[in-house]
Parts: C-alpha cells; sequence; structure tokens
C-alpha cells in the first residue's frame, strides 16, 4: 500500500450566514476556508444509478469527503437527472433535512452535467474549486500504441483524439481544454509537436524542426507555449506563440534541458536541466536572464516539475531515491522538499489539478501503469483507472 504524508495540519471550516433565493431554500453563499483537511461525512442519492454511482466514486476519490457510515451525515448531495443534458443538484443537511441549496446544471450530456453538479457541491460545502468535470489528457496503449486521450477526471467519457500508430508522448492540454499540444514520431519517425484542436479534431504541426521538438506547455493564460528544441545540437529550452511562431531561445547551457512548467502568473519557469552534471531543477524569469538552481537538496536525479496554480510557493516533481521514482514538494517559504509517496512501483510524472490541492501522477510497475488521485491536504489517493481498463499514464488538466 502507498503510504501518504499529509502536508498541513489540521483546522476548522465554517460557512458565513446564508440566505434565501428565489426558489425558497437556503443558498450556502461563500465559505470562507480556515482549513480544508476536515474531512466532510456526506451522503449521496439519485434517482438514476449511473449518475449516484458518479457521485458515489467523486466523494470517495475527493479527499476531503467521505461517504457517511452514520444515520446523519454533514450533508446530503442529491443529483437527479432533468433530460439528456441537465440534471438538478440539492444540498441538505440537519434533522429534520431541510433543503440548503437548489440549483439545476446543464452540460454537454448527463455525464458531463452530473460532474458539474458534483463540482459545484464541493465548492458550496468546503470552498474548494470542484475539478472533476475538468478535461484530462493522457497517454494509453490499449489501442496497442501509444495513443492520446481525453477525458474528464474520472474518466466517466473517455475519447481517443490521436490514431498516428506510433509512439505519442507528453500530452498537455490548453487551460481552457480546447486542444493539446504532444509530441509524435508518426510523420519522419523523429520528435516533433503537434497541436489538435479537440472540436474539430483537426491536427496541425506545431514545430517540425531539426532534431528533438519536445516538452510543449502551455502557458497559464494560453497565449504562449514553453517548449524544447534541440535544433541547434543541444536541447534548450524555448518560447513560442500559440501558433509555433516568433520562437524565443531561453537558455544556452551545455547540458539539456527538459520538462518546462509555468509559475501561476506567467512570469517564470521551471525546467529541468543537468547542465550541472545531474538531473536538477532551475527557475527563471520569462523576460529573460540567468537561470537559478533550486536547491531541492533530496536526490541526485530531480526532474518532471510541475508548479501549483494556486499555491505558487509550491511545486511537485519526480526524484530518484532507493532505486525507484516517487514524487516530491519544493516549498519556496520553508525553502525545504519532502517525499509524498512511498510504495511499491514508480511513483512519477506529477499534474497538479486546477484547485491546487489534487496531484494527478502515474504509479508504474513492471506489469501496469495507472492514473492516481493525490489529495496532498489529507494524504488520501485513489485510483482513476483500474487495471483492466489498460496503461494510463502523463496527464495533464485543463484549469477551466
Amino acid at each position: 500500500m502507498v503510504r501518504l504524508i499529509s502536508i498541513f495540519a489540521a483546522i476548522t471550516f465554517f460557512m458565513l450566514p446564508s440566505a434565501m433565493n428565489a426558489q425558497g431554500t437556503v443558498d450556502l453563499g461563500d465559505i470562507n476556508r480556515t482549513s480544508a483537511t476536515k474531512i466532510i461525512e456526506v451522503a449521496v442519492a439519485s434517482s438514476n444509478s449511473k449518475v449516484e454511482t458518479l457521485m458515489k466514486r467523486a466523494f470517495s476519490l475527493h479527499g476531503g469527503y467521505s461517504i457517511a457510515s452514520k444515520s446523519y451525515p454533514a450533508f446530503t448531495f442529491r443529483i437527479n437527472p432533468v433530460d439528456g443534458l441537465h440534471v438538478t443538484l440539492q444540498i441538505e443537511s440537519g434533522r429534520p433535512a431541510k433543503v440548503l441549496y437548489s440549483q439545476t446544471v446543464g452540460g454537454r450530456d448527463l455525464k458531463n452535467a452530473t460532474l458539474k453538479a458534483i463540482d459545484l457541491a464541493i465548492v458550496k460545502t468546503s470552498g474548494s474549486e470542484g475539478i472533476f468535470s475538468k478535461k484530462m489528457a493522457f497517454v494509453s496503449d490499449r489501442s496497442g500504441k501509444t495513443e492520446i486521450y481525453v477525458s474528464d477526471l474520472l474518466m466517466a467519457s473517455v475519447k481517443q483524439v490521436t490514431n498516428d500508430h506510433t509512439h505519442c508522448v507528453r500530452p498537455n492540454i490548453a487551460p481552457n481544454g480546447r486542444s493539446v499540444l504532444y509530441t509524435s514520431y508518426y510523420r519522419n519517425g523523429f520528435p516533433d509537436i503537434y497541436k489538435i484542436d479537440l472540436a474539430s479534431g483537426q491536427r496541425t504541426a506545431f514545430a517540425s524542426f531539426k532534431g528533438t521538438n519536445t516538452g510543449a506547455t502551455y502557458s497559464p493564460n494560453g497565449n504562449r507555449v514553453a517548449m524544447i528544441l534541440s535544433g541547434t545540437g543541444n536541447a534548450e529550452l524555448y518560447l513560442s506563440d500559440t501558433r509555433g511562431r516568433n520562437i524565443q531561445r531561453m537558455t544556452r547551457t551545455k547540458g539539456l534541458e527538459s520538462d518546462p512548467s509555468w509559475s501561476p502568473n506567467g512570469a517564470e519557469l521551471i525546467f529541468t536541466s543537468d547542465s550541472a552534471g545531474k538531473p536538477q531543477l532551475y527557475r527563471m524569469r520569462v523576460s529573460g536572464g540567468e537561470m537559478k538552481r533550486i536547491p531541492t537538496n533530496i536526490s541526485g536525479y530531480c526532474a518532471e516539475p510541475d508548479w501549483n496554480p494556486k499555491h505558487s510557493n509550491q511545486v511537485a516533481f519526480t526524484i530518484a531515491q532507493a532505486g525507484q521514482f516517487e514524487v516530491a514538494l519544493w516549498d519556496f517559504k520553508t525553502r525545504k522538499s519532502h517525499v509524498i509517496t512511498q510504495g511499491v512501483g514508480d511513483a512519477l510524472e506529477p499534474m497538479w489539478t486546477a484547485d491546487g490541492r489534487h496531484l494527478i501522477y502515474t504509479e508504474r510497475t513492471s506489469k501496469y501503469q495507472r492514473l492516481v488521485l493525490l489529495d496532498t491536504l489529507t494524504g488520501k489517493y485513489g485510483y482513476l483507472n483500474d487495471r483492466a481498463w489498460g496503461n494510463a499514464s502523463q496527464a495533464s488538466c485543463s484549469q477551466y
């Protein structure tokens, strides 16, 4: 069993005074979130068994909630279909139960509407952003080749978006979830960067220069892209616009750079470089200047950084430790690192979700690869895909 280490102390939360809405039910209003480590017991119910199954899975996976084992949970969530595109969310509490909040929620289909209602319930009762209706891009070989797939975070609706019949890796979904950048060997056997419009399915070449083209990563506002190009003979960090043009070289080292990740405000980048001999994390301003090593001081191998989109003091990254890979957190405030995963197999490729609370990482053994959702506040984790579904890895999540 994976042993997960909670990174924050337990504190409490409370709700501001509520107000009556137009439907006569009580609006929960805003929540002053002084802590999110408190686990909220809830009950879930629906007139539709598939909707109820999604609800149970989401609130069991989240980490901030548990499905109630007692008669009187803190909240009861009811989500019932209205039609194929809409559901009603009802939040109840108390003895006898009173309706605190009621809202009709629409989506692309019933599953999407349900996930949006689940996210709304999370916002209303915890103050934390909902994540389950966001889009996630990832890699799977279930077709026989490593292709790119897109789904919601529960993998309730999964769509294969590439059919390259070759090695596709490192997807990065746009913050708005409308496009995906990825690296593929399909055209000439060398790694090039491609962009897929998820609405139309149209694929265009984004970076196809001499040498290696990989690691493309959207900026937080979606207006710029960081990537790794080796056209000069060495893998260096570059920036471009969203069409792969107006390219700007950022690094000039004798080492190899990789894995760029943007700061939440888009002003800085963190990346991996072995310019000092072994892979370590470095940061530099997008406006240019010196690259500076981050003193993680936790491993001789530090790679795959991902900057927390909500809490700029936190960076998740992969380390080598005791013959395997683990996920660690660096904190700019404390200037310390610590490991947050440990167990059988490797834990690698961490990516933050939109709430800045959860990480999705890859659990890898000699037999399988699975995506794991980790709540960094409570330490709870769960699998997004079971082994029967097939291998999945290299997740990337939309932000809104």
